[in-house]
């Protein structure tokens, strides 16, 4: 067997996150009376780098700063975006999103088809598995621990005192715990920000086509590996 783990991301390749994303951007900016009818295709654009960079895109679309595919350089090397907004105004909009996500996160949110009987299955052939998201730590514990019950060894959300993806940090910590090496690990995600954290981390990557990026935009991106469904990561993985 290749592998001795896989690392997962979270909203977008084991969970349809996009629902609940957009219901609570909608809320903060409703609260700070602001547009709020961001769609789901909206909140895909806005989320995989954390909350706060989730919002400072929101507000570049509402302030007429960026949309589309331009977004996404928020939160990069490439940044020109971020300095054109308020941060004040980010500070308010996360003190009304955190909690409220944290209180909404599991309403329309739900596994795609066949990750549960994929992570069974991986456990049954004896590979580690676990979690590594850029959403706040305690949605990603209290999502795993409901709807994925037993079947991540370990999940790490973004907080404190580690950098967020695609900096390295949160994957080699949890390889490190797990006593794997980066070599014997494969990064499982749906997006550019996965493709990265694999690519720093040393790991070998498949992306999933089914999340918040499409099949072209991550092959534009350089996925070497797709796969399509959840049965596609079994096959590559256990053969």
């Amino acid at each position: 067997m290749k592998y001795r783990a896989a690392i997962f991301d979270m909203d977008g390749t084991v969970l349809d996150t996009v629902g609940d994303l957009k219901d609570a951007v909608n809320y903060t900016m409703e609260r700070l009376g602001k547009k709020c009818d961001f769609t789901d295709a909206d909140a895909k654009l806005l989320f995989g780098s954390g909350v706060r960079v989730a919002l400072i895109r929101a507000f570049a679309v509402i302030n007429g700063i960026a949309s589309g595919y331009d977004l996404l350089k928020v939160g990069t090397e490439n940044d020109d975006i971020s300095k054109h907004i308020d941060m004040e105004e980010i500070a308010r909009a996360e003190a009304i999103y955190k909690p409220y996500y944290s209180s909404h996160n599991d309403i329309k949110t739900g596994e795609y088809p066949g990750i549960t009987t994929l992570l069974k299955d991986l456990r049954k052939a004896g590979i580690l598995t676990s979690v590594v998201s850029n959403k706040p730590d305690d949605s990603v514990i209290s999502l795993s621990d409901n709807l994925f019950s037993g079947l991540f060894d370990i999940c790490l959300g973004e907080k404190d005192g580690i950098n967020r993806k695609p900096a390295p940090d949160m994957t080699l910590k949890v390889l490190d715990e797990l006593n794997v090496e980066c070599r014997d690990a494969v990064y499982i995600g749906d997006s550019e920000i996965d493709l990265l954290t694999a690519e720093n981390s040393g790991l070998d990557c498949i992306a999933v086509s089914w999340g918040f990026r499409s099949r072209e935009f991550l092959k534009d991106h350089g996925a070497k590996i797709i796969a399509d469904t959840a049965g596609d990561i079994k096959h590559i993985l256990c053969g």
